[in-house]
């Protein structure tokens, strides 16, 4: 298989094998649950419950408060105790709604219907919608959303992200090798929903079991396929993705894949949206993977949304010595957290542990000009010039240099000999621009 990729990027050390190996495990039911209010781009959910009601398992709690927002679902059978501001898994605090857990599930009413891609297009979004499900590998757009594009912007191809670049991670490949046939009707659901005629499957190069298992479940499928990719982060970016698998370009700008025809979903969304096209199952659980050089026992866990992380490393055995940094997420584009009080979202890919030695911050230094970052970005922008513009407060500037195009991915950090912190610049930057436009509508 010839290898595809994307120009620019990096090639931080893997350091999947701390957990790869390690099957999904259940982690049961927590004592307690806190359900965040967001948990996805858009508006936060309404909660449609109270203080000492008694929910079940899959019981709608929060309905989407506008075009743009997420339908929340109980995933203990318990009794609310609290909304309430609580930590968030993105580093602040949220509404949240609090449920302390019973031992047994008692679930909702669910389906179980075996001819579900009979179903028309129009009931199947709506059990996507109903189910509140949202991207799981990076921000949380609302699926029901993804798959309604505006009707002059037709879809033909649908990729599934299944490469999971971010170091340390092994959800997803987890899920690839246990639960491939899940995955793969996922991309046949997506793909009657777009009408679209042709489906990939992106995977990197580091999951060679993982190709070749899929590779072989679809020999029979002409619209079908597995794109190898070569190993380099953010080769998962969607619009590195898209490049890579069908060499079409998303222009900058606010460009969107369905301005090339395309429309990509993660490998763990595909599972949700199988679930709940299916069963009717909510998306009130997820793979997490617990990792890092000083955890005892690795893993990946099966996870209820609202888990208390503290839950998770405790369901690993722990860590050999004290934590000097936690990372909610990736370490590329992940979240610092002070503690291990946030719970498990819909997003939450991982939990990594550091000891105080790897945590260490390195001084910034000026700028060498070596051009390093112009090299690794695979946007093409000019990072190191994004930066000094945010930090002379040149927002004029800032903003045709791209900084509002930039994603985040942390390649120019991560090769900058400076040790220049070009991410929190380009944060200063995105947060300060969009301050000012509000500001100029209002």
């Amino acid at each position: 298989m010839k290898l595809k990729s994307f120009i620019g990027g990096v090639h931080p050390k893997d350091s999947k094998e701390y957990s790869k190996d390690s099957a999904i495990e259940l982690m049961g039911i927590p004592k307690k649950v806190v359900i965040p209010l967001s948990q996805h781009i858009g508006a936060p959910a309404n909660p449609i419950v109270k203080p000492g009601d008694r929910v079940k398992t899959g019981q709608l709690i929060a309905e989407p408060s506008a075009f743009v927002s997420l339908a929340m679902h109980a995933s203990v059978t318990g009794k609310v105790t609290k909304i309430d501001m609580f930590p968030h898994p993105g580093g602040y605090q949220s509404m949240a709604i609090e449920i302390e857990a019973e031992e047994q599930d008692e679930w909702v009413d669910l389906v179980y219907d075996t001819n579900y891609l009979d179903l028309p297009v129009e009931e199947i979004k709506k059990r996507i919608g109903d189910a509140g499900v949202c991207g799981m590998g990076g921000a949380g757009f609302p699926t029901l959303i993804k798959l309604s594009p505006p009707a002059d912007k037709p879809i033909d191809t649908v990729i599934l992200n299944g490469v999971e670049c971010e170091p340390y991670l092994t959800a997803d490949y987890r899920a690839m090798l246990e639960r491939t046939d899940d995955i793969i009707s996922g991309l046949k659901i997506i793909m009657k929903v777009l009408g679209a005629k042709q489906g990939y499957i992106g995977v990197e190069n580091n999951k060679p079991d993982v190709i070749k298992k899929m590779t072989n479940l679809l020999k029979t499928e002409k619209e079908l396929d597995v794109v190898g990719l070569k190993l380099k982060y953010p080769q998962g970016a969607e619009k590195q993705l898209i490049y890579a698998c069908t060499k079409r370009k998303v222009p900058n700008k606010g460009g969107l894949p369905s301005s090339v025809e395309v429309v990509v979903q993660n490998v763990g969304t595909a599972i949700a949206i199988y679930e709940a096209v299916r069963y009717k199952k909510p998306l009130i659980e997820r793979v997490v993977t617990v990792s890092g050089q000083i955890v005892n026992n690795p893993k990946n866990l099966l996870t209820r949304v609202g888990t208390a992380f503290s839950e998770l490393v405790e369901k690993c055995d722990g860590t050999k010595e004290e934590i000097g940094k936690i990372i909610s997420g990736g370490p590329m584009m992940g979240f610092a957290l002070p503690n291990l009080d946030a719970p498990v979202s819909k997003t939450t890919s991982g939990i990594l542990l550091f000891s105080k030695t790897q945590a260490k911050s390195l001084d910034e230094h000026a700028c060498l000009r070596c051009g390093r970052c112009v090299d690794a970005c695979p946007l093409n922008l000019l990072p190191s010039f994004i930066a000094s513009a945010v930090k002379y407060k040149d927002w004029d500037m800032a903003e045709k240099s791209g900084v509002m195009d930039c994603m985040k991915c942390g390649s120019c950090s991560y090769v900058c000999p400076a040790h220049i912190k070009i991410i929190q610049w380009v944060d200063l930057g995105k947060n300060q621009i969009t301050a000012m436009r509000r500001a100029a509508k209002s």
